[in-house]
């Protein structure tokens, strides 16, 4: 008896110990999720877009190795609403970010039911109560860090560590001294978590160590990797040049070999983290993903796109985007499917088995099947607005379609033969016309009906 009892135990050791290794090959063999984000980055701006003049080899490698896409878009025309529209997986205004945060923001708070004009610059950002993308990934089981710019929120009760990130490392604010990591008014902004650090260095450096810090910390296990950087955002300092520090004066000085130099480091970055996750074995099972939060600006080059960021022409809402994964993507693949940064969200939570609450689900879409071929492509309506006192644009996208008002003008092209929106064709498509007005007539009334406490416009 004691023999057959030994035999019985050793035999249940045995089952035990095999489930507990499955169990850790399943964690470990689940994907990684690498998303490097650029500020102000234009759609021309790298190689695999078509730049001559700036040298991003490792940005080259994820459209050579994976996808590209010619009609991504940003949530926005500006960095704040686009990165709410990351992290919640929902469109920006669901919450009550229509612009991005800071001096020129025209914001206010819910009393009642009106709206109170906002006096402190820093006293909105993001709610603890919204879910996001990096709690679903940590209740997934997803070690999660956020390396770079944050824009949501700088007081404490905003910070990323309170939105689902395990560790974060940046600037809270839209655009501090890359070098004193300041804002013009004095304002200091670099956190490790919640604690304001003096580091020295360029803050694209900075952002780079640190995040491949978190890729070899976190190797073992799956893990999100957030990398919002702040170049090529001004001010336009490029390494090696801490002199002058920032003023308002100052602040949009700049030029484009300057600008060069700046998305050149954000490229060398992008190679340190391909290079650590090749070393720590984990490279082919790990989606990478960069894109941009709107269109570049001043010194980029958005071409064959009409206009830049701050409007909803195509360059300042179609945006690069390249994503990695051999173990579901082909290589040197090149998708024409529009797509939009909160696609981003609903394809990473897929991915890592993470779903959403029931009353807030995604407004994107998991993009994977598509690009897999595995799922036929989808006609899309994407929908954009400005409502500000010295802009009033809207526009809405379907099918090869766009409508755009910009002040009281109405205008419609077909962005498949007229990718520079040169000729409206709005008389000659009236029918087109009018159900582009009517998607996005009835996107605006499914906007209205949302009650949120703030608004940043």
């Amino acid at each position: 008896m004691k023999l057959r009892a030994c035999i019985v135990l050793a035999l249940l050791a045995a089952i035990s110990t095999a489930v507990s290794h499955a169990a850790d090959k399943e964690t470990i063999s689940r994907p990684n999720i690498v998303f490097v984000l650029i500020d102000d980055f234009g759609y021309s701006d790298c190689g695999a877009y078509g730049a001559k003049d700036i040298r991003t080899p490792n940005i080259d490698r994820l459209a050579r190795e994976g996808v590209k896409f010619t009609d991504f878009y940003a949530n926005a025309p500006v960095c704040t609403p686009t990165r709410c529209g990351f992290i919640t997986g929902r469109w920006q205004q669901r919450v009550g970010f229509e612009w991005a945060m800071g001096f020129s923001a025209e914001s206010f708070r819910r009393k009642g039911d009106a709206w109170v004009p906002e006096t402190d610059i820093h006293g909105l950002g993001l709610p603890t109560s919204i879910p996001t993308l990096p709690k679903m990934l940590q209740a997934a089981g997803y070690a999660t860090g956020a390396f770079g710019k944050w824009h949501l929120g700088l007081k404490d009760e905003y910070n990323p560590t309170k939105h689902g990130f395990d560790e974060y490392f940046g600037e809270l604010l839209g655009h501090s001294d890359y070098y004193t990591h300041s804002y013009y008014d004095g304002t200091y902004a670099l956190r490790d978590g919640m604690k304001p650090v003096k580091v020295e260095g360029y803050l694209t450096d900075l952002i780079n160590r640190r995040a491949v810090d978190f890729v070899r910390k976190h190797a073992k296990e799956p893990f999100f990797l957030y990398v919002p950087h702040l170049a090529v955002h001004c001010p336009y300092q490029p390494p090696g040049r801490p002199l002058p520090s920032v003023t308002k004066a100052n602040m949009y000085h700049g030029d484009r070999p300057t600008y060069a130099a700046m998305v050149e480091k954000v490229d060398e970055g992008v190679g340190m983290l391909l290079a650590e996750l090749e070393k720590q074995g984990v490279l082919d099972n790990t989606l990478f993903v960069l894109s941009s939060d709107n269109g570049g600006e001043r010194y980029s080059d958005n071409s064959p796109l009409f206009h830049h960021k701050s409007t909803l022409w195509e360059g300042g809402i179609r945006v690069p985007c390249l994503m990695r994964w051999p173990a579901r993507l082909p290589q040197g693949k090149v998708t024409n499917q529009v797509g939009i940064t909160m696609d981003l969200s609903a394809t990473f939570a897929a991915i890592a088995g993470a779903k959403p609450a029931v009353d807030r689900p995604f407004d994107g879409i998991n993009l994977l099947p598509i690009l897999a071929d595995e799922q036929s492509a989808q006609t899309r309506t994407l929908c954009w607005r400005i409502d500000r006192v010295a802009r009033q644009q809207k526009s809405v996208r379907h099918g090869p379609w766009k409508y755009i008002q910009d002040s009281n003008v109405e205008m419609l092209f077909n962005l498949e033969s007229d990718i520079g929106e040169r000729h409206d064709v709005s008389f000659q498509n009236p029918t087109v016309f009018a159900d582009l007005k009517d998607r996005l007539a009835a996107w605006e009334a499914e906007m209205a009906q949302e009650r949120t406490e703030f608004l940043v416009k």
